[in-house]
């Protein structure tokens, strides 16, 4: 490496579009640890297993899970900032009853 060429930090997770509500782990995120997703603070509530998803900011039941700003689901309860957004509180926005 040149001498003065900064040194980047890999992220600890990645937003794939600027819409998305949530960012998903590239690495294993420990409960209460504090990451920085697009230049803003997260801490993860849970543990969040390498690539998984995180709700970037609270999204109230009924609203729509975007990634890559798309709607992958509908949060079938309020989800917290750092939470864990999987299927424990998400369901199916095309598969009836799931």
């Amino acid at each position: 490496m040149a001498e003065g060429a900064e040194v980047r930090e890999r992220p600890s997770a990645i937003v794939l579009d600027p819409a998305d509500n949530v960012a998903v782990a590239l690495r294993t995120l420990a409960a209460g640890e504090e990451i920085v997703v697009e230049g803003a603070p997260l801490r993860a509530r849970a543990a969040i297993p390498t690539g998984h998803k995180l709700a970037r900011r609270e999204i109230a039941e009924g609203d729509p899970v975007l990634k890559y700003n798309e709607t992958i689901g509908i949060a079938s309860a309020g989800i917290a900032a750092g939470e864990h957004v999987h299927v424990q509180n998400v369901r199916s926005a095309r598969l009836p009853g799931k």
